[in-house]
């Protein structure tokens, strides 16, 4: 089959290699990126593209009926999508003489849109999942192709949830590309269920230690993508006067008997009283840079949640 990439990000290339090693042929690929490495994550997707010999086009271009035709004159049988962020046109959906397809990164209909790894570490999820489906005018709407699902550890972060959907998204990718199409399925979204998350962060990306530590834990790793930046940005407190990033914490189990935000420290280690228990402070940002909490905080400190 003939197919059209819309990829971007390392789950991009890990989808380009696969679909260059498989039996299919690559009309192209549509990606945002350039051909010069990124010196924070490395080869890019057009980088790896050019080197594999197939034609760069801008993703932009997926918002453009007028793509609708060039796939049709390159009579591409499948459009697929992986972590590229722009609105398909819904000609250029309908152009394919198979289909459109997409990965997304969580279990639909229950996490539709944005950043669903991190909005099921915030929720307490104790499963995960990721679902490749046939793509319609609405987003994240169509039919259930392929899903697979996983176990969510109380130590999963953002970034390590998102590294499990792209590896089991690469092995629905390849189930898609050797079935033949008339026996792909198509299963039906229950919207009765469905869940969409916009672009909003959650509690204005901000940290407030009067509320309870679970939740605080668990919105510090549903942000947790060091060392690549984070959707969501790293959570944020402020101490006199001056911003600090939270990359890291854990739960101690030990009741906090302090004033909410209060830094306590016991050698190298570090925590901060919240309305339930002591917090333990891992790594933080400040300035642009990580920062050891011990190499910070003397004791007694006050955090408070920024304005």
């Amino acid at each position: 089959m003939k197919i059209l990439l819309a990829i971007e990000e390392a789950a991009g290339i890990q989808t380009l290699k696969a679909v260059h090693q498989s039996e299919h042929e690559v009309v192209a690929v549509l990606t945002a990126s350039s051909g010069e490495a990124d010196n924070k994550r490395g080869a890019t997707v057009a980088a790896v593209a050019q080197n594999l010999g197939y034609d760069v086009w801008p993703a932009k271009r997926v918002k453009d009926p007028a793509l609708a035709q060039l796939m049709q004159e390159k009579a591409v049988d499948i459009l697929l999508n992986v972590h590229s962020l722009y609105i398909i046109h819904k000609e250029v959906v309908a152009a394919p003489k198979v289909g459109a397809f997409n990965l997304h990164p969580g279990p639909l209909p229950y996490y539709a849109g944005m950043n669903a790894p991190s909005w099921a570490i915030l929720n307490g999820e104790q499963q995960h999942g990721v679902t490749l489906h046939w793509m319609e005018a609405g987003i994240d709407t169509g039919h259930i192709a392929y899903q697979a699902r996983f176990d969510l550890k109380d130590t999963d972060t953002g970034l390590s949830v998102s590294t499990q959907c792209v590896r089991l998204g690469l092995d629905l990718i390849r189930q898609l590309l050797s079935t033949s199409p008339e026996a792909i399925p198509r299963l039906e979204q229950d919207f009765g269920k469905r869940h969409y998350y916009g672009f909003e962060v959650p509690f204005g990306g901000k940290l407030d230690w009067s509320k309870d530590a679970l939740n605080l834990e668990r919105f510090i790793r549903a942000s947790d993508f060091y060392p690549l930046p984070s959707p969501w940005g790293t959570p944020k407190t402020c101490l006199e006067g001056k911003e600090l990033g939270i990359l890291k914490a854990s739960l101690s189990g030990q009741e906090a008997q302090a004033a909410a935000g209060t830094i306590k420290k016991e050698g190298d280690r570090v925590w901060v009283a919240t309305a339930t228990e002591w917090l333990e402070l891992k790594k933080l940002m400040f300035e642009g840079k990580p920062v050891s909490p011990a190499d910070f905080f003397r004791g007694g400190e006050q955090l408070v949640s920024p304005e």
